[in-house]
């Protein structure tokens, strides 16, 4: 047994063995991300610090920033009241979105329309050749 057993028995994770995951900038308080993690991503996350994730997509953890080089090194970590979300307050390194953006909340929907409100940070065809 280890010391994050504890916790992790705590998490209320859904049928699929999922948590979801609201990821902040730990200085601004942005919204940068939403995850999700099983309880392996979540042990990895405790024990390294850095944000590990379970990609639906690929059915495998990942490692935020394995593939850019921009890491989310966790500062603090909440639960809800329920017991079934995470809040990971992280030191994002460049940007958190795969598309080039600081968050991955740059569309905004106003009168109708979806505009772009964030400034591209990097060349996706450059980081993920």
């Amino acid at each position: 047994m280890n010391k994050f057993d504890k916790i992790i028995s705590q998490i209320k994770f859904d049928d699929k063995g999922l948590l979801g995951c609201i990821v902040q900038d730990y200085q601004n308080n942005d919204v940068l991300m939403f995850a999700y993690m099983n309880p392996t991503s979540l042990q990895k996350t405790l024990e390294t610090g850095h944000a590990t994730y379970w990609s639906r997509s690929r059915s495998k953890l990942w490692v935020k920033g394995e593939s850019s080089g921009h890491q989310q090194v966790v500062k603090a970590m909440y639960y809800d009241c329920d017991a079934d979300c995470l809040l990971i307050k992280v030191d994002q390194k460049v940007a958190a979105c795969h598309e080039g953006y600081r968050t991955c909340f740059f569309r905004k929907i106003e009168d109708g329309e979806t505009k772009i409100v964030g400034q591209k940070l990097f060349d996706t065809e450059k980081v993920y050749k």
